[in-house]
């Protein structure tokens, strides 16, 4: 497809965007020659990051899958990014049809394509909103016209939360969605951290003070302080890959290279 195709008007051609530079590693085409020129620097300075980002996304999968057995039927996928291959809408629709699935980003290339590929789709629907405002987002039509907040609903923040630079303004923004949902609704997780990457890991976070969207590496504690409030569920916080694996490709003899921890958490029924 041609760039002209699906640039938003407005669009910094020069600025790397986060959101393309994942399209890109992805296997999508949602991407600028400065996004994939961003990208091969980042892989040479560290080869396994496609590795590192595709095996976060198999979180996500597994963490639709565990949340539909659970029986929630309603998905708020926060910072979602560019639709790609295994979208949160067709794991959940797959094995429920009538699930309902809302995207929110800010990134304006990431809704604009998400509303193109969801159009006569009744059970999914895309907002170009910031994360950072639960209030803004939960009170958003788009999200009150499919989703019932009054019920259980799985709020998913994949790979996104390391956007966040504060320590106190991520915890105030898992705070803001889990006081506002239903008991009994669940928080998933999943946020980058350096602790095994060590000096390459480094030079990548620098990288990414390039982009539209700066890097906050999280050690193991900081990221479970994110699930204040929250019952965690089996296993708790782990390295991404060894959560719920279900397949011999979810899982690693040395998990801590995913350099990502990962987690779900429930809002207590009373």
């Amino acid at each position: 497809m041609h760039e002209s195709a699906w640039m938003p008007t407005g669009l910094d051609p020069d600025v790397p965007s986060a959101a393309r530079v994942y399209d890109y590693f992805l296997g999508g085409y949602h991407n600028l020659a400065v996004d994939r020129e961003f990208a091969h620097r980042a892989e040479q300075t560290m080869p396994d990051l496609p590795l590192i980002l595709r095996t976060s996304r198999r979180f996500l999968r597994r963490a639709v899958h565990y949340l539909l057995e659970q029986g929630i039927t309603q998905f708020l996928d926060l910072g979602s990014g560019i639709p790609t291959a295994g979208n949160v809408h067709e794991i959940a629709h797959a094995a429920a049809p009538r699930s309902r699935v809302v995207y929110v980003d800010r990134d304006s290339v990431a809704m604009a394509h998400a509303a193109l590929m969801l159009e006569g789709n009744d059970n999914a629907a895309a907002l170009r909103a910031d994360l950072r405002d639960p209030r803004e987002v939960l009170r958003h039509n788009v999200v009150t016209n499919l989703l019932d907040l009054s019920q259980p609903v799985a709020v998913l923040m994949s790979a996104v939360l390391h956007f966040v630079e504060s320590d106190v303004e991520a915890q105030s923004i898992v705070a803001g969605y889990r006081t506002a949902i239903a008991p009994g609704s669940y928080i998933a997780i999943s946020q980058g951290t350096q602790e095994a990457a060590g000096e390459r890991g480094e030079q990548v976070i620098r990288l990414y003070d390039q982009t539209d969207s700066p890097f906050t590496a999280r050690d193991r504690g900081r990221f479970t302080r994110l699930f204040r409030g929250l019952d965690l569920v089996e296993p708790g916080v782990v390295y991404v890959p060894q959560w719920r694996p279900e397949s011999p490709e979810d899982v690693d003899e040395h998990p801590e290279l995913s350099c990502a921890y990962g987690a779900i958490g429930q809002k207590p029924l009373y």
